[in-house]
């Protein structure tokens, strides 16, 4: 396992690489880092090369701009790629995550073998949405800590929060590590974003949706309308799960990831 950082547009981008083989690559979410990944980069990295990557302004990365972009966050991915001689791989994309996978594969279908949607979509934030990111980032300019302490336990299913109690702790301890600037520009980022339900309908690669029946931020409605879009779409829905799979459905997630990713690169 090698901890490594890269400067981007004069920033430190932070990345772990673990194990050898075909290449998977882990997003993880807003106020997450690669640490949210420890487990199955551990297990994955019995078969797989697994790349963890700090998006900028969250773990030990550096905030880049006053916006962090979809499009800017998979340029740092793109180069993360590009100095370790990777042209193709597997990227896993947690939630925020997910929209950087996507940013990534309409500028780079080439290196993309396939992709997870892991609590993510392709749709852009609603009218709605946008006004409620802009109170969030006044919340958050405010007092971030507080915010975080809020924000990480309605992520869970309600019959989770409580047995999940150290996990989450652990996420809001982490996540307080994250400056207010970079959670400002990660908010921004995703009130911008574009939509990208034509990148699903042109993919030529194949696609593993994972939602949570009970995840208030992708409803399964929303997941089940775009998995029809890809040409080659696979769908794992969570009983009793929120917005936290990886978390609350651990064994089960890890397992059909690994498949998918066997399926794929082997």
């Amino acid at each position: 396992m090698k901890y490594q950082t890269i400067q981007f547009q004069g920033k430190t981008i932070h990345f772990r690489i673990q194990g050898e083989g075909e290449t998977i690559v882990l997003l993880h979410g807003f106020l997450e880092s690669l640490a949210i990944w420890d487990t199955f980069s551990k297990e994955l990295a019995r078969d797989f090369r697994v790349i963890s990557i700090d998006l900028p302004g969250h773990g030990q990365s550096d905030t880049i701009d006053a916006i962090h972009s979809m499009e800017l966050m998979s340029e740092v991915l793109h180069e993360v790629l590009v100095l370790n001689s990777i042209d193709r791989c597997v990227i896993i994309g947690h939630s925020m995550g997910g929209y950087v996978t996507l940013a990534f594969t309409a500028r780079y279908p080439e290196m993309t073998a396939a992709i997870s949607l892991f609590h993510s979509g392709a749709l852009p934030d609603t009218d709605e949405a946008k006004t409620n990111r802009d109170r969030t980032i006044d919340i958050v300019k405010n007092n971030h800590h507080h915010f975080i302490s809020q924000f990480i336990p309605e992520l869970f299913a309600p019959d989770n929060r409580e047995r999940l109690t150290i996990e989450i702790a652990q996420l809001q301890e982490n996540a307080s590590k994250t400056t207010s600037e970079g959670i400002v520009a990660a908010l921004s980022g995703m009130r911008d974003r574009s939509s990208n339900l034509h990148t699903l309908l042109t993919l030529p690669c194949p696609v593993l949706f994972i939602g949570g029946k009970q995840d208030q931020r992708i409803p399964v409605d929303k997941l089940l309308s775009q998995a029809i879009l890809p040409r080659h779409a696979e769908v794992l829905l969570l009983d009793g799960c929120g917005h936290m799979g990886y978390l609350e459905a651990e064994e089960t997630t890890l397992k059909a990831i690994k498949h998918f990713a066997e399926r794929i690169l082997y």
